[in-house]
Parts: structure tokens; sequence; C-alpha cells
């Protein structure tokens, strides 16, 4: 099951049907099952709130994936900042939809296995979000 929800904004999800195909769809494409993630958006206050409490980072970011995974069923709560995804698809030059599909496959990759530290594991990240929005139509 995918739930979209949102924090303390005001936010609609378009094409909500489409997008949970899309996503299960990756998930099986990665040999992974589907259990539950929640998706919830909210602003950047909200975010960086969770960052601090959670994290211990003290920084802007477009998401955090809570991660609770057991073999390979996928199972996760995933906090969106509506601000970052506005702000990076400006200063990147796309759609807002499109930043937002990013993020959000962003997420079920980490879910996956998938890291971002290294420059290596970013470009394979960044190879594979290009992937998974393919398979979007």
């Amino acid at each position: 099951m995918i739930s979209f929800q949102n924090l303390s904004i005001s936010f609609k999800i378009k094409e909500k049907n489409k997008i949970k195909l899309w996503i299960k769809t990756i998930i099986d494409k990665e040999n992974y099952t589907l259990d539950t993630i929640n998706y919830m958006f909210c602003n950047d206050d909200e975010l960086l709130e969770i960052n601090i409490k959670h994290l211990n980072h003290k920084t802007l970011t477009d998401i955090i994936t809570f991660d609770y995974t057991e073999e390979k069923k996928i199972s996760s709560d995933i906090f969106i900042s509506i601000d970052r995804v506005l702000e990076n698809a400006k200063k990147f030059e796309v759609a807002f939809e499109e930043e937002l599909h990013r993020v959000m496959i962003h997420g079920v990759l980490h879910l996956c296995g998938y890291k971002d530290k290294s420059k290596s594991e970013a470009e394979l990240m960044r190879k594979k979000e290009n992937w998974a929005l393919t398979l979007f139509i």
C-alpha cells in the first residue's frame, strides 16, 4: 500500500494511481515487494525539525526516508519538503512534477539498497533515478 498525506501544508498530488503503479513497478523490477510506503508532504521547517530530531543534521533537505524494510519487503515513511522540491525544480530548470517524481523514487531506491554518499554511489543513484523516470508514462 502507498499513501500520500500532508502534514501542515495544503498540497494535492496529481495522478495518484499512476504514481502508485509506477512505484510498485520499480520495486518489482528491483526484486523487492511492496508492503507500505507512507509519503508525508511537508514544508522546510517541518523537515528541518525531523532532520534535527532524528538524524542530528541541522541542514535543509528535500527528503528523509525512514526504512523499516525487512527481508526485501519494502516498508517506510518518507517525508518530502514541497518547498525544497519547488526550489530545486527552478534551480535545475525542470517541471515541478518531474522533480517531485525524482525525489519520490530517490527514496524508493534507498529502500532498495542504493546509497548516495560516495561519488560512485551518487552516480549510480542518478542513473537509477533517470531509468525510473523513463518508466513513468
